[in-house]
């Protein structure tokens, strides 16, 4: 026997507001995490707003220059006047010997600028009262870490799967799409998760990858705000959204999609499906592929310098 899940609009007031207040949260969450993103990675090229190379700076690295030079020019660039960012350039292109890190200036500089939040007791950034911290900042910048990739990409899988799980539940209850949409749906937010984490390891070996991460990133949202908008909309404004003036109800936009791919000389879903399948995997071939090669190069490199 079948069972039947009830629909949005024949829950109670009290679940309703249970939803809609966990789908607000959640989504205020998000945009948040956005703005977080505008005001870290948005910034490693040193101006606001994302793009590529706010994504190749953060994962690949700006091999051109140091890490403490990237920072300054980036994401630091406001914490220091730019006399005091050109002192500490310089101060590591010449080599960051410690005797000139104190004779120049360089650790008045960070006590006053930097210390307030590099200290002991903060965690996740390093602590600038040790000098061999400071040190460190100053080799080549190549990017996000091994380590920091493995800590960001096991929190954001759990973390972000937690929260599609119960966005993916309240939108299973919805009645405005069919069920083969309904799983389309659901289960792209958590493709796209998973495309997004892979991209930053791939785009660590080979910048070329930084377009994946925003591709992943924008359908994860595009996705995530289908889902919520159609929930919100179906449990509180059904009969004034879905309804018609006749009081019928409009068809479902599912089905209204695919009588529409029909007359693009598809026959069924099932043939657009197919297709774009079809280019999924070649594209997922090519990714593989490159990156298996340029992750070879990368270990063998790596190798050479140690």
């Amino acid at each position: 026997m079948t069972y039947k899940l009830p629909f949005l609009k024949t829950f109670d007031a009290p679940v309703k507001v249970l939803f809609t207040g966990y789908l607000t949260a959640v989504a205020l969450g998000y945009f948040f995490a956005l703005i977080q993103i505008l005001f870290t990675h948005g910034m490693a090229d040193g101006k606001f707003g994302l793009s590529v190379d706010d994504i190749v700076y953060s994962y690949y690295g700006n091999r051109s220059g140091t890490v403490l030079e990237t920072k300054l020019n980036g994401s630091m660039k406001d914490k220091a006047i730019e006399n005091e960012r050109f002192k500490m350039i310089q101060w590591a292109r010449d080599g960051a010997e410690e005797s000139d890190y104190v004779s120049i200036g360089v650790k008045k500089i960070i006590d006053n600028k930097c210390v307030m939040c590099h200290n002991e007791g903060a965690s996740g950034i390093p602590d600038f009262t040790k000098f061999e911290n400071v040190k460190e900042l100053t080799h080549q910048d190549e990017g996000a870490t091994f380590a920091s990739l493995t800590r960001v990409s096991h929190i954001h899988l759990f973390g972000i799967s937690f929260i599609f799980m119960f966005v993916g539940l309240i939108f299973s209850f919805s009645e405005t799409s069919t069920v083969k949409y309904k799983c389309i749906a659901i289960g792209m937010p958590y493709i796209f998760l998973v495309v997004d984490i892979l991209s930053w390891w791939l785009t660590k070996l080979n910048p070329i990858f930084a377009w994946l991460v925003i591709f992943a990133g924008g359908g994860m949202a595009i996705a995530f705000g289908f889902m919520l908008l159609i929930s919100l909309l179906e449990m509180w404004f059904y009969n004034k959204v879905f309804i018609n003036a006749a009081g019928e109800r409009y068809i479902q936009w599912s089905v209204y999609i695919e009588s529409q791919l029909k007359k693009l000389d598809c026959e069924t879903t099932r043939c657009f499906v197919n297709k774009l399948a079809y280019f999924s995997k070649k594209g997922a071939i090519f990714i593989w592929k490159q990156g298996l090669v340029r992750g070879f190069y990368f270990i063998k490199s790596f190798k050479k310098n140690k």
